[in-house]
């Protein structure tokens, strides 16, 4: 089986180890976020990792940067592997570890907001409006079922829990966290970036559902930060199959969701760490999922070999 990267080891200063990126101190002005092979599900981090995982997200958000040109500012300096090595030379003798998976970035400082734009109710919205009849606070149309589309989009911030899921806050929480003037900025670059790739995936045969962004203040700019409209911070549905009235197929981690929830009802699992073993099969799968989604959108393959990872099984 192909060697993933579950963890780097890099020599610059660690600044925080996440679910899934490493992120370290080039410099007072530069980051470099390493996104590795982890892999979660119902918060929980498997002891396994997802081949190439993180050369999707990366390689990905990459591209929608590119593609959305000067329409946001942004924090991405390169994703280029010589260009990072040429910019951070203590990193020559590390580029099999970051090749196709690194980013240099512009350090921002972080708003504490996960700006959630929901084009489709499914999810926790459609826990929420189930139980309540509302979204982020806010009263929605009657007889709305699930995976319905949602006319205009609607916004629906959350804070970052530190522990568990990410949590629904309202557009009036937003405007106490951080003031009126950037809660209005918020959203409207949020809608901006998922209009923009709502409207680039659609022709090809992908249903953006739903996904988040984060922003980050730099010299007294609002930075689009963070990965862009990847599996993992987005609903990729199949137009193809898509029907209203119940959950829908997705391009992300759903074989894995898939075979933990078996493990579940089979009473072979808990649900808490430790995860069970996953199985070659799962783990190649979910790889496969993540490189059709990098497929799908950008019309291309994902290049292993002009990324320079070696033993490449494209």
């Amino acid at each position: 089986m192909t060697t993933a990267v579950r963890e780097t080891s890099l020599p610059l200063p660690l600044v925080r180890r996440g679910k899934v990126r490493d992120v370290y101190a080039v410099d007072a002005d530069r980051l470099l976020l390493v996104t590795t092979d982890r892999i979660s599900a119902f918060d929980v981090v498997m002891d396994e990792a997802i081949p190439y995982k993180g050369v999707v997200l990366t390689q990905l958000t990459a591209w929608w940067l590119g593609q959305l040109g000067e329409r946001v500012a942004h924090h991405l300096i390169s994703a280029d592997t010589d260009e990072i090595i040429a910019a951070v030379p203590s990193l020559a003798s590390y580029r099999d570890v970051i090749a196709g998976r690194a980013m240099l970035c512009v350090a921002a400082d972080v708003v504490p907001i996960e700006c959630v734009i929901r084009g489709y109710i499914t999810g926790s919205a459609w826990k929420e409006y189930r139980a309540q009849g509302t979204l982020a606070g806010e009263p929605l149309a009657a007889g709305l079922r699930e995976s319905d589309r949602l006319t205009p989009p609607i916004f629906s911030p959350a804070t970052k829990a530190e522990t568990g899921h990410d949590e629904n806050i309202t557009i009036d929480q937003v405007i106490a966290s951080v003031g009126p003037e950037t809660a209005t900025d918020l959203e409207r670059l949020a809608r901006t970036v998922y209009e923009f790739g709502r409207a680039m995936a659609e022709p090809r045969g992908i249903i953006v559902a739903d996904t988040k962004f984060e922003f980050g203040w730099r010299n007294g700019v609002l930075l689009l930060i963070d990965e862009v409209l990847t599996p993992d911070s987005s609903r990729f549905w199949p137009a193809d199959v898509y029907e209203p009235g119940h959950g829908q197929p997705s391009f992300d981690k759903q074989p894995l969701r898939d075979w933990l929830d078996q493990e579940r009802r089979a009473g072979r699992w808990n649900g808490d760490a430790p995860p069970p073993t996953l199985p070659d099969d799962v783990i190649m799968t979910t790889s496969l999922r993540y490189r059709d989604a990098f497929l799908r959108l950008t019309g291309q393959p994902l290049d292993l070999a002009r990324l320079g990872l070696a033993g490449a099984d494209n």
